[in-house]
C-alpha cells in the first residue's frame, strides 16, 4: 500500500528560513537581516537544510541601497514574496497603498507567522477547500508597515497529495488613518531565470480559449480583463513552461486566479533575466477605500507545478477543481444528459410543443429537459423582459409549474434559463426601479444585446432577484439552472458610493453575484446550477465554486469545438465542460458535420443536446439512443478519470485525438476526429497513455498490452490511406469522421 504523502510546513528559526513541502514540490523564502521575506525556490521538492545561499548580492552601478554604508543589499536585485515599489526596487510592487498625505510608499516587515493544520475559507469569495485537515497545511505570515499601522497577512496553502500551494493575501488597517488600496496581486513569485515560453488561453466569442504561446522576453508580457467578467477575451490563467516541456515531459507551472471579474497576469522580466510573475485584481479602475479597523481579502491563486510537462499540470488542476473547488451534492455525482430547446424553438414556443420535444428525449433517454430564454416577464425578443422573473402568460398560460409537472411525468427532470444579472428597460422591474442600473450619471447608458447590467452591489437588488428567483424554483420544483450573462459592464459608477469608492465598484458587483450564488445553492443544495456567459465568457475557477459546470461555448459546431475544448482541458475538469450535440448545418458556421462526429465531441464534457429531436430521422434518432446509453455507461469515467491530451488540434489543423483512463486503469476512452479526407494518406499509429504496463487490454475482440500500446502504440489509419476495393473489408471515410475506441482490462 502506497504511503500518502503529507504536507509539511517548517520555520528553521537559526536561519530563518520557511520550508513548504509534500515530498513531490518546495517553496523556501527567508526573512532578511531587515525583516524583508527573500524568495529562495520554487520547484520539484528539495531536502530540509540551510538554503541561504541562494540569496545572491552583488554591488551594480546605478543602483539604490536599503542600509547606509552597504553597498550590495537592494531589493532591486533580490527575489521577494511580496515587493513594493519605491525602496529601492523600481519593478512592479505587489501591493500599493495611498495614504492621506498623498505618499504610495510603504515598508512591510516581518511581524509573526503562524502554521496550522487545514485551510481557511475566505470570506465572501470562492476558494479551493478541504473536507480533512491532513489534506494541507497553510503558513500564514503577519507583515506590518510601522508607520501606517497596516498589516498584510500572505496566506499560502500546501496540500498533502497534489503539487498544488495556494495564495491570498489579507490587509488589515490598524492605523488611525484611512488607505486606499490601488494596487494588491494575490501572487507574486520572483523567478531565477526567463527561460520560459508564456502559454496563455484567449479567443473571443464563440472560440473561446484558444491556447497561444510565446517566449518570455525582457519586458512586461500580460494578459487582462477590465470588462467586469473573466472574459471570452482572455481566460484568468497562464502557464509558464520550459523549452523542452510538451505535453508528457518537462517544467511547467501553472497559475489560476479563482476570480470572476477585472483582473491582470502578467510576467515582468528585468534586464537581469529574473521572472516576476505577478496574478491579482487588475488595478485598472480599481481602489479599495479602507478605514481604520477594516480590512480586505484578495482573491485565491492556484499554483501548480509539474515536472511532468503540461498533461501533468492540466490532471492537477482538474482534481482539486474537481474535488475541492466544486462543491455540494452534483459535485462528483453523475450528471444528467440533458436536451435544451433554445436551438431548437428560439423565442418561438408554447407548452405543447415544449411537451412534444420532451417527450421524444424521454423517448431516447435523455434524462433532463431544459427550458431556455424566452419563458418570462413579456419577453418575445430580446428587447424586454429581463429582469421580471415570473412566468410569461402568453407563451405559457397554465404557468410554469403545469409545464414543469408534465415533464416531469414524463420521468424528465426540469430546468430553467435564468439571468439574474440582468434588465431590459422594456420591464416591470425597471419601470419600479431605473436607479438599480449600473450608470454615470448624466450620461447615456451603452447597452450591450438591448440589456443593462443591475448594480448588484446593492443588496436589495440581489435580495429583490433571489426572492423573484425562489417563487420560480419553488413553483417548478426546478432540478437544474442555466444562469446566462450576456454582456460586459459599461458606465461603471455607483451613485451611493462617495467620490473615493467608485473604484470599488467592479469588485463590489462580483461579491453581489457570489452573494446570489451562496444564498441559492444554500436553499437549493439539489438544484444543479451551470454557469453561462454567452458561451464561455465567464469560464473560471470562481463560476465553479458555485456551478460544477459551464456552458463551454456558444459555438457548438463539433470541428469548431475541438480547439476550444481542448483548450479549456488545460485548466478545467471534463465534469465542468458543457458540451452539446447540436443541429445540422450548424447555427454558428454553417458546417455539416456526421450525427456521430458530433456525438464522439460532446461526450468528453457534460452531455446533452440543442436541437428538435422531432426533426431528426428515424436512424439519427436510432444513433441519439445509442450515443446516449454509451455516455450514461462510461460518464462516470470521463468525468472522473485521468484525461490526456494526444493531438493537439493547433498543432495539426486536421486531427485532434485525446483519451480518459479510469482511476483503477481497468477501462480508457479513446478519441481520435478528422478534419478534410486526404488521398493517400500516411499509415498512423498513436501511442496511448496513462495505460497500466502489467495489463491486457480488449478493444474490438483484440487483446493487447498496456506496454504496446503506450510504446508501439494503437493503429488508426483510416481507409483514405489507400483506394477501396472491396466495399466489405473496409470502411469508407468522409470529412469529419471520428472514431472512439474502449479499452478494458482482460480478466484472467
Amino acid at each position: 500500500m502506497v504511503k500518502k504523502q503529507q504536507a509539511t510546513i517548517t520555520y528553521q528559526s537559526e536561519m530563518n528560513q520557511f520550508h513548504l513541502s509534500n515530498g513531490e514540490i518546495s517553496y523556501l523564502f527567508q526573512v532578511s537581516s531587515d525583516e524583508k521575506l527573500l524568495h529562495l525556490y520554487y520547484g520539484k521538492a528539495l531536502p530540509e537544510k540551510d538554503y541561504s545561499y541562494l540569496v545572491e548580492m552583488h554591488h551594480r552601478p546605478m543602483t539604490t541601497y536599503r542600509q547606509e554604508n552597504d553597498l550590495l543589499y537592494s531589493l532591486e536585485h533580490l527575489k521577494q514574496e511580496f515587493p513594493e515599489y519605491g525602496s529601492t526596487d523600481f519593478r512592479h510592487p505587489a501591493i500599493s497603498l495611498r495614504q492621506e498625505n498623498g505618499s504610495k510608499i510603504s515598508d512591510f516587515t516581518y511581524h509573526s507567522h503562524k502554521i496550522t493544520s487545514g485551510k481557511p475559507s475566505l470570506e465572501n469569495l470562492p476558494a479551493t477547500y478541504v473536507e480533512d485537515e491532513n489534506e494541507s497545511k497553510t503558513l500564514t505570515v503577519t507583515l506590518k508597515d510601522s508607520l501606517t499601522g497596516v498589516e498584510v497577512e500572505l496566506l499560502y496553502t500546501i496540500f498533502s497529495e497534489l503539487p498544488i500551494i495556494t495564495r491570498s493575501v489579507r490587509v488589515v488597517n490598524k492605523g488611525n488613518q484611512t488607505q486606499a488600496i490601488e494596487q494588491i496581486a494575490s501572487l507574486s513569485l520572483d523567478l531565477p531565470d526567463a527561460e520560459y515560453d508564456w502559454m496563455q488561453l484567449s479567443g473571443a466569442w464563440g472560440r473561446e480559449r484558444t491556447i497561444k504561446e510565446r517566449p518570455l522576453q525582457q519586458g512586461i508580457q500580460s494578459i487582462e480583463s477590465t470588462r467586469g467578467i473573466s472574459s471570452h477575451q482572455h481566460n484568468p490563467f497562464v502557464a509558464l513552461k520550459r523549452k523542452n516541456a510538451d505535453e508528457f515531459q518537462g517544467e511547467v507551472i501553472g497559475a489560476s486566479f479563482v476570480y470572476s471579474g477585472n483582473f491582470l497576469i502578467q510576467a515582468e522580466v528585468d534586464t537581469w533575466d529574473v521572472t516576476r510573475l505577478q496574478v491579482g485584481i487588475n488595478p485598472f479602475g480599481f481602489e479599495w477605500k479602507l478605514l481604520p479597523n477594516e480590512s480586505f481579502t484578495s482573491p485565491e491563486v492556484v499554483l501548480v507545478y509539474s515536472d511532468t510537462g503540461l498533461n501533468g499540470m492540466s490532471q492537477a488542476f482538474h482534481q482539486l477543481f474537481r474535488k475541492r473547488l466544486a462543491r455540494g451534492n452534483w459535485r462528483e455525482k453523475d450528471r444528467p444528459v440533458l436536451i435544451n430547446n433554445w436551438e431548437a424553438t428560439y423565442f418561438d414556443f408554447d407548452e405543447e410543443k415544449l411537451v412534444s420535444i420532451a417527450e421524444k428525449a424521454h423517448d431516447v433517454g435523455v434524462e433532463l429537459f431544459v427550458l431556455d430564454d424566452g419563458w418570462f416577464g413579456e419577453r418575445n425578443d430580446d428587447r424586454a423582459g429581463l429582469g421580471d422573473w415570473f412566468v410569461n402568460e402568453k407563451r405559457l398560460p397554465k404557468g410554469i409549474g403545469s409545464l414543469a409537472e408534465k415533464v416531469r411525468d414524463l420521468g424528465l427532470k426540469f430546468g430553467l434559463w435564468f439571468e439574474p444579472e440582468m434588465v431590459n428597460k422594456d420591464s416591470k422591474l425597471y419601470r419600479e426601479h431605473p436607479d438599480w442600473l449600473i450608470h454615470t450619471p448624466n450620461r447615456k447608458e451603452n447597452h450591450g444585446r438591448n440589456q443593462f447590467v443591475l448594480n448588484f452591489g446593492f443588496d436589495e437588488v440581489v435580495d429583490n432577484i433571489f426572492n423573484q428567483m425562489c417563487k420560480i424554483i419553488d413553483e417548478s420544483k426546478l432540478d437544474y439552472i442555466k444562469w446566462d450573462m450576456n454582456r460586459p459592464l459599461t458606465d461603471v459608477y455607483d451613485h451611493r458610493l462617495d467620490i473615493r469608492q467608485q473604484g470599488e465598484v467592479f469588485h463590489r458587483y462580483v461579491l453581489g453575484v457570489y452573494r446570489l450564488y451562496e444564498m441559492l445553492v444554500t436553499r437549493y443544495p439539489n438544484v444543479l446550477f451551470e454557469s453561462c456567459s454567452s458561451g464561455g465568457g465567464r469560464f473560471d475557477p470562481g463560476m465553479l465554486y458555485y456551478a460544477p459546470q459551464t456552458w463551454t461555448s456558444d459555438d457548438s459546431d463539433a470541428i469548431e469545438r475541438l480547439k476550444i475544448q481542448y483548450g479549456t482541458s488545460l485548466l478545467y475538469p471534463i465534469s465542468s465542460i458543457g458540451a452539446h450535440v447540436s443541429m445540422v448545418p450548424n447555427h454558428q458556421t454553417n458546417r455539416i458535420t456526421p450525427i456521430e462526429t458530433r456525438g464522439n465531441v460532446a461526450f468528453f464534457g457534460a452531455f446533452g443536446y440543442e436541437l428538435d429531436l422531432n426533426q431528426l430521422t428515424p436512424q439519427e434518432l436510432i444513433i441519439v439512443e445509442e450515443q446516449i446509453k454509451f455516455y450514461k455507461k462510461h460518464r462516470s469515467t470521463i468525468h472522473n478519470g485521468s484525461f490526456y491530451r494526444l493531438l493537439s488540434p493547433f498543432d495539426n489543423d486536421n486531427q485532434t485525438a485525446w483519451m480518459v483512463v479510469s482511476k483503477d486503469q481497468k477501462t480508457a476512452i479513446v478519441a481520435h476526429y478528422k478534419g478534410l479526407n486526404e488521398v493517400n494518406r500516411a499509415f498512423q499509429r498513436m501511442q496511448l497513455k496513462g495505460l497500466n504496463s502489467q495489463f491486457d487490454y480488449q478493444i474490438k475482440q483484440q487483446s493487447y498490452s498496456g506496454t504496446e500500446l503506450m510504446n508501439a502504440g494503437l493503429v488508426i489509419t483510416d481507409s483514405s490511406s489507400g483506394q477501396i476495393i472491396d466495399q466489405n473489408d473496409q470502411t469508407e471515410t468522409h470529412d469529419f469522421d471520428s472514431r472512439i475506441w474502449v479499452l478494458t482490462k482482460e480478466e484472467r
